[in-house]
């Protein structure tokens, strides 16, 4: 967004969605690359608005060493190999750093210089005020002020000639008198080539070779297939090669997230040990929430969706909670129709129930408690279907002009489809984790635990 005079930035706005007819932006940015392919003599890269913040690209590897003309042919060839492996989902591989850049150099003769009592300082300084100006006075308007700048006209300024023959004027500190001495004199220009920039990363020279990935791939699996491409490559052994981007972000998001759910599951458990004095029981619990995840991940491979960190992973936490909840109910109610059985039977508060009874409760159990999971399955999967899909519904044309506008997709449903998903996927393999799996487990548990307490009073 500065000012870049080598640059150029061309943005086409989409109109909203539900106006598009069903043209999709993928389709569109395909169609820009290949009007825009084969150019010559300019860089063109298509890419969808960054909305955000600033992110590195798909692609982006770095080559380090301390040679860096070295390190500069290395990253071309690290480039061209990855381009003749052909593959797919690649828009166009640069390098961060521009080769054959013109330069200038001003070489000083210092002896010369000495002898007319100039310093480098001064003939820098002339310089400099000649192509970018030096401020002379200020001009006020009002309340702002905005600088006067003295420097030499355009028709000067980029002619060597008129920039190596201007004087310099100067009073000599020997003899007090005022001496013009014209630049050439003292130095001569040469004009040759260079690389743009040296960039560094933890004190090391860096190169980075970059690319978008095109719409219709999956960037984790683009850079997968690169991996394995490059490791066949070898590398001389003063140099490193590293995937960095959006891989690295990806990594540290994915370490974060996992994270937290693993200190909300722990602060799950011990509130149930501390609930129901027991730690076998949220042993079956937090289980289930772990078991849940088949269904996240089945979901996603049935209907080929990606695995978005972020989103995905807020579902996977949030489906913890519904979960847990679900499968505290029914093993609350399991206890509370065990504790009846007991007194029915005549039996101590705590003692064992025989296996038929137990059998009983637990059936008892999963019947009583099928109706209240399975609404709360349903309405929060049903609750859930309009943000997945993306449903929309303008309610000020509604009642202004009785016409809803409703249409499916959208901006949102990117961002908030994934996290629906997962807990859709997730809640409705879980409705049968709780009235199967869960029961069963507990069953398993009780009888476990029968047998080690033996003869002795139970505490489950």
């Amino acid at each position: 967004m500065a000012a870049t005079p080598h640059k150029a930035r061309i943005t086409v706005s989409f109109v909203q969605f539900q106006e598009r007819r069903g043209t999709s932006t993928t389709e569109v940015m395909e169609d820009i690359r290949k009007l825009v392919a084969g150019v010559p003599g300019v860089q063109i890269t298509v890419d969808k608005d960054p909305a955000g913040p600033p992110q590195a690209k798909p692609i982006n590897i770095e080559v380090g060493g301390d040679d860096y003309e070295a390190l500069l042919a290395e990253a071309q060839r690290v480039k061209e190999f990855i381009e003749d492996r052909n593959i797919g989902g690649v828009e166009e591989l640069k390098l961060d750093v521009e080769l054959g850049k013109p330069e200038m150099p001003i070489n000083i003769d210092r002896a010369k210089a000495r002898r007319y009592n100039l310093s480098t300082a001064q003939i820098g300084q002339q310089l400099r005020n000649s192509l970018f100006g030096m401020e002379v006075n200020s001009f006020k308007s009002g309340e702002d002020d905005y600088p006067i700048m003295v420097r030499l006209q355009d028709k000067y300024r980029y002619d060597e000639d008129a920039m190596m023959n201007q004087l310099i004027t100067f009073r000599d500190q020997t003899n007090g008198r005022i001496q013009q001495v014209p630049i050439s004199a003292v130095a001569t220009a040469e004009n040759s080539t260079t690389f743009s920039a040296v960039k560094r990363k933890d004190q090391t020279r860096l190169i980075t070779i970059s690319s978008n990935v095109l719409e219709t791939y999956n960037p984790n699996e683009v850079v997968a297939e690169i991996q394995g491409a490059l490791e066949a490559y070898e590398l001389p052994e003063d140099m490193t090669l590293k995937f960095t981007g959006q891989q690295e972000d990806q990594e540290k998001e994915m370490a974060f997230l996992s994270t937290a759910l693993m200190i909300a599951v722990f602060l799950i458990f011990l509130i149930l040990v501390a609930q129901f004095n027991s730690a076998l029981t949220p042993f079956i619990i937090v289980g289930s929430v772990v078991l849940s995840l088949i269904g996240v991940f089945l979901g996603l491979v049935i209907f080929q969706m990606d695995f978005v960190i972020i989103m995905t992973m807020i579902g996977i936490i949030s489906l913890a909670g519904i979960v847990v909840n679900n499968a505290i109910v029914l093993i609350d109610y399991t206890k509370l129709i065990m504790d009846r059985k007991r007194a029915e039977l005549g039996l101590a508060e705590n003692a064992k129930l025989p296996i038929p009874e137990l059998i009983e409760c637990m059936v008892d159990g999963g019947k009583k408690r099928l109706r209240p999971v399975v609404l709360t399955a349903i309405t929060t999967v049903l609750g859930l279907i309009p943000l997945a899909i993306g449903l929309n519904i303008d309610f000020i044309s509604l009642l202004t002009e009785y016409d809803p506008n409703i249409y499916v997709g959208g901006d949102n449903v990117m961002f908030w489809g994934p996290m629906s998903w997962t807990v859709i996927f997730g809640l409705t393999f879980a409705t049968f984790l709780t009235l199967v799996i869960v029961p069963v487990m507990y069953y398993l548990k009780t009888r476990f635990a029968y047998k080690l307490a033996g003869d002795r009073e139970l505490h489950i």
